[in-house]
């Protein structure tokens, strides 16, 4: 809730919801997660958050504002037997689940201790990003990081080492890395909420592709 750019904003209403409760939603559609854990803080800006999430049925860690490592690995806590953990952000209700899916399948099939859709040369679009990692990278992770950079960002220690874990990637065929689907700004709030209004009421479960043919006719017509 205390982002610089856009505070609240995964509280803000999409459709007459909060942006995090559709997001939530779309995670729902996933076949390989098992369980949602909200990490959060414990400010005080964060109690609407943590009371909205936990009357949705998910549960709910809350810890230091800073350390969003040490909150990943209060959140694993409350899951004891997740061998698994998928690092989602909560500022993207675009979210795919079928590409959530598919990078949890490739870091199995790699048999690597993390596994993104982000690698160097990205083909996904900004918002659909999803990290994949064991709960013993995670772990260590946790005991060992000590920069403020990895503290704060959760898996760069994990990916800036490959001496130590093995890492994968997923790409696909086609680019759409030009796309921006991540809420930051103003105007992605507004991109999401045109989407959520277009494409909702009829098809719940629309789809990347839908997003995208949604995008493109707005801007054929704007030309």
């Amino acid at each position: 809730m205390t982002s610089s750019r856009l505070p609240g904003k995964v509280m803000a209403p999409v459709l007459g919801q909060p942006m995090i409760g559709r997001q939530l939603e779309r995670l729902g559609r996933s076949a390989r997660i098992g369980r949602i854990v909200v990490a959060t803080s414990l400010d005080a800006s964060d109690d609407p958050l943590a009371g909205y999430v936990e009357g949705l049925g998910h549960l709910v860690f809350r810890g230091s504002l800073g350390d969003v490592l040490g909150r990943f690995g209060g959140a694993m806590a409350l899951v004891p037997d997740a061998d698994t953990v998928v690092r989602l952000t909560a500022d993207c209700p675009l979210a795919d689940w079928t590409v959530i899916d598919a990078t949890i399948d490739r870091r199995v099939e790699a048999g690597a201790d993390y596994a993104s859709n982000t690698p160097a040369a990205r083909t996904y679009p900004h918002g659909l990003d999803v990290e994949v990692m064991t709960r013993a990278a995670l772990e260590q992770a946790c005991r060992e990081a000590a920069e403020p950079y990895e503290r704060e960002h959760v898996t760069p220690f994990i990916y800036r080492r490959p001496d130590r874990f093995r890492l994968a990637y997923l790409s696909q065929p086609v680019s759409l890395a030009h796309l921006r689907w991540t809420v930051d700004l103003p105007e992605d709030l507004a991109f999401v909420r045109d989407v959520y209004e277009h494409l909702y009421p009829g098809k719940p479960d629309f789809t990347t592709d839908d997003v995208v043919a949604l995008a493109r006719n707005s801007s054929g017509a704007a030309a």
